[in-house]
């Protein structure tokens, strides 16, 4: 195996730097041989039993203790086994940005724990790992020697090169591509911001570095590992320096690590762009990312709600086909992030972004914006709790149809094609948290408040938005896990029945089992026509012929097999 594996990856380093380069395949051998000298567990692929929650390892709190406990033991209690996997957003030191300038790759961050919590989490939940892989803090020791003019680490950062043509870069952020550091005025490229400082894949050290971290999650307990902004890890002079090919070829050879050593380890790439650059990191399907996150869904259905019009989403869903037997979409409809702007272009005009614009505004919400290469800016994200998102105002909505609507758009989440993944403000039920953003000044603090835990198990209890999100989403999760037609590489058919209305059938390719799933995005009462007699999964009913929606109503209908 050791050997066959040395050759992939002599073949993977020369696609990436365009020679094979003896010292360089030697030291990945080194790697290699060192790594297999432990025992791996691979996990499960993943499968329709599989709902991915997205939390920071202290969203949930206790004072006076370590959160990664609390976190742990508040999932057990509340949530069980309707949760599977669940992803921990980076969990180690960092300086800003509310954990992505990472400065120790290896070290959990001691407020939330050790590694032994982490064990203790991963008998009872699988685990995803964020791997912020692009760029690290300016206070990590890797920087600190770059300024010091370590030999080791001298060429792990990329300076500022009057002969590197930057015009055509392009980037999520306003502030300066490059950043002034030390006393010495030394310089270093940052896509985000000045600390978070770009790590120079260009230097094969740097590879094999990220390569043994890569591998120590998943020895560690990682079943799934994100690679956060990974678009950007290649610079190339004159270009856009994002999806160029060599940060591809980079992630084809993790998969084939990690595939050697963790099989069905699912590697999932985070990039906020259009629909067809994001779905690129597919590869062929088998040789790069298992999962893509799904960055075109939340603001389509957002849209759909708002407009009580599903057309623009249904057109787009149509174009969604299963990807292979190994890859599939890691769907979302929040997260720590905003709801991003870029995956709208070509499918939203300006005048309909707009609409989505003012009405997050109204709502209490923020905007982010991002730099273009002609100089210009253009909306990056909306910064808002997704449940305020859904609000019309005009509409004058009362707190069972808040529930209603948010539970109908997360209908949308659990029924298309893919893995869900719901954030934990979404499961939970809350709102915005403008005191968190004012205060911070950073727009996407409206979406990441901690909870404390005796209060949020009372507030489950008592609050009827919370209890009536939370156990809503947990009824439809539960029978969603039970129907191999929606399995995550289950095929799917989207229907254009009316504009108000989304709907799919999803087709199980083990069973030939079908179910039909209907949501109701407008106000008004509507009648469905069925595809085929069958069952309604919510209540048992057979239903033939058609099922009448109200406002903002939803079901899953599965056909009696003959």
């Amino acid at each position: 195996m050791k050997e066959e594996l040395i050759d992939q990856i002599a073949d993977h380093l020369e696609d990436i730097y365009g020679k094979k380069d003896v010292e360089v395949i030697n030291k990945f051998q080194r790697l290699i041989e060192q790594w297999s000298r432990k025992k791996w567990t691979a996990p499960a692929a993943p499968t329709e039993q599989n709902i991915y929650l997205i939390t920071y390892g202290d969203s949930i709190y206790e004072e006076g203790g370590p959160t990664l406990p609390t976190l742990h033991q508040f999932l057990k209690e509340e949530v069980g086994d309707t949760i599977t996997d669940v992803h921990l957003l980076p969990m180690f030191p960092y300086t800003s940005d509310d954990g992505f300038s990472v400065s120790d790759y290896r070290t959990i961050h001691p407020e939330l724990g050790d590694w032994s919590d982490i064990q203790n989490f991963s008998d009872d939940y699988r685990l995803m790992f964020d791997f912020v892989a692009n760029h690290m803090s300016q206070s990590s020791e890797w920087f600190r020697k770059y300024l010091e003019d370590d030999p080791t680490y001298k060429d792990f950062f990329i300076p500022k090169d009057p002969e590197f043509n930057s015009e055509h870069v392009v980037r999520p952020r306003t502030s300066p591509l490059y950043h002034e550091y030390g006393t010495e005025g030394k310089t270093a490229w940052t896509t985000f911001s000045k600390d978070q400082v770009d790590v120079n894949f260009s230097n094969p050290d740097v590879l094999i570095e990220m390569t043994d971290i890569l591998l120590s999650y998943a020895h560690q307990g990682a079943t799934s590992i994100r690679l956060d902004a990974i678009g950007f890890i290649w610079k190339e002079s004159g270009t856009s320096c994002i999806h160029l090919p060599q940060a591809h070829a980079i992630i084809q050879l993790w998969n084939t690590v990690m595939n050697a050593f963790q099989p069905h380890t699912q590697i999932i790439t985070e990039t906020n762009v259009p629909h067809v650059e994001n779905i690129s990191y597919f590869g062929s399907g088998a040789n790069e990312a298992n999962m893509v996150y799904q960055f075109t869904l939340p603001p389509l259905v957002l849209y759909s709600f708002m407009k009580h019009d599903a057309s623009k989403l249904t057109q787009w869903a149509q174009t969604i086909e299963p990807v292979s037997k190994e890859a599939t979409y890691f769907n979302f409809l929040a997260s720590h992030d905003g709801i991003g702007m870029r995956p709208t272009e070509g499918l939203l005009k300006e005048d309909e972004k707009q609409e989505l614009i003012n009405q997050v505004k109204v709502n209490g919400g923020d905007v982010s914006y991002k730099s273009n290469p002609d100089g210009s800016q253009s909306v990056y994200e909306l910064n808002i709790n997704y449940s305020e998102a859904l609000k019309n105002k005009e509409e004058d909505l009362t707190v069972e149809d808040e529930v209603q609507k948010m539970l109908a758009a997360h209908s949308v989440l659990l029924s298309v094609i893919g893995v869900p993944a719901i954030y934990y403000h979404s499961l939970l039920g809350s709102k915005n948290d403008e005191e968190g953003m004012a205060e911070s000044g950073i727009p996407r603090r409206i979406n990441r408040e901690k909870l404390q835990v005796d209060t949020i198990h009372e507030e489950l209890q008592t609050d009827p938005r919370r209890s009536g999100i939370f156990s809503g989403l947990q009824e439809m999760i539960e029978i969603r896990k039970k129907e191999a037609a929606f399995s995550p590489y289950a095929d799917q058919e989207v229907l254009d029945l009316d504009p108000r209305l989304f709907a799919l059938k999803r087709i199980s390719p083990s069973s030939g089992e079908e179910v039909f799933f209907v949501v109701n995005t407008s106000r008004e009462e509507v009648e469905v026509p069925l595809p085929f007699k069958g069952t309604d999964l919510f209540d048992n009913r057979k239903v033939e012929g058609s099922v009448v929606l109200s406002r903002y109503g939803y079901t899953w209908v599965k056909k009696f097999m003959i």
